[in-house]
């Protein structure tokens, strides 16, 4: 099963300051800030919602195609996917230019302050999905503009279907061309802050959005997961998780197990069943790509969780 993943690939670099923000920034002063945090502790990390969606998929067995571009400083990232045996057919490099990164500063009340550079995100347009024949699914994720919209057109053209899962990218679109979005693409992922602005910006209500495409599923973070599909909506629940370490990437995760069980053919129940186990696997580990289990172990926990497994029966290598 060969799955093409559409999206950034980032490096998240992290960093954590010993104190409250608030102890050095000044409210009357906010109009001339100039503040400097000493971050002694510092950690890089592999990201991007490509990169993260297809580190999982891998983990699932599944093959995963990353559709991205990249900068000058990408030589690390490209080791370690050849390292992981994700192929890099459609990663481009773009001469000149930085891959996507963010420097997110943490202190010690959780607040954070981020920036982020795109790079060479801002070229993804130059990638044409329409060259990757032989794909039975594709996921077009949070990258440049342009390249989301040259992406889901690209899948509609050549019938292979695609969800959307505009998530960060969606305030650069607008209403129609969200619902433009809808109609190219087979499916469509946001979490509950996303869908409420969607339904803002298109005046149509979850239902109606739902209405446009096969599924639309909608995160609700400690609530689970809801799925609307063919005028039905299937609640899923949490999976417990061994720790609550870091929340990156979780989505990335959990629509990695959406795709996997969408590629085989498994009911919504099924499908959004596995998304939650793969979320919490994933917040027990620091960073989107550092969760190692065996895929024996992921079906472990989801017969623990749900009591059933929709493996039964399969042969593992």
């Amino acid at each position: 099963m060969s799955i093409l993943v559409c999206g950034s690939m980032a490096y998240d670099n992290i960093m954590v300051f010993g104190d409250r923000f608030r102890n050095h920034i000044l409210p009357e002063q906010i109009h001339i800030l100039n503040v400097s945090f000493l971050v002694p502790e510092l950690r890089r990390e592999f990201g991007g919602c490509a990169g993260n969606i297809a580190y999982s998929l891998n983990l699932l067995g599944a093959e995963a195609l990353i559709v991205a571009t990249v900068g000058d400083d990408a030589a690390d990232y490209r080791r370690r996917l050849e390292h992981l045996g994700l192929r890099q057919d459609f990663v481009r490099h773009v001469p000149g230019t930085y891959t996507a990164q963010a420097f997110i500063t943490t202190d010690t009340d959780d607040n954070q302050i981020t920036a982020f550079h795109p790079g060479a995100m801002m070229y993804s347009h130059e990638n044409d999905v329409r060259k990757a024949a032989g794909a039975q699914l594709a996921i077009v994720s949070p990258d440049g503009r342009d390249g989301m919209l040259r992406h889901l057109k690209g899948f509609a053209e050549t019938g292979v279907p695609c969800m959307f899962d505009p998530g960060q990218a969606l305030p650069l679109f607008v209403g129609d061309e969200l619902l433009h979005c809808l109609r190219l693409a087979r499916y469509c992922t946001v979490n509950d802050y996303e869908a409420r602005l969607m339904c803002d910006k298109t005046g149509r209500s979850i239902e109606a959005l739902a209405a446009e495409v096969d599924a639309l599923v909608v995160t609700l973070g400690g609530e689970g997961s809801r799925i609307y599909t063919a005028g039905k909506v299937f609640e899923i629940p949490i999976v417990e998780a061994a720790a609550l370490t870091d929340p990156t990437g979780c989505g990335d995760a959990y629509r990695a197990g959406l795709l996997y069980g969408i590629g085989q053919g498994w009911d919504w129940l099924a499908c959004g069943r596995l998304a939650a186990v793969m979320g919490a696997i994933k917040i027990g580990h620091r960073g989107g790509q550092n969760h190692h289990p065996a895929r024996r172990d992921i079906e472990a926990a989801y017969r623990a969780a749900f009591g059933e497994s929709p493996w039964d029966g399969a042969r593992y290598g």
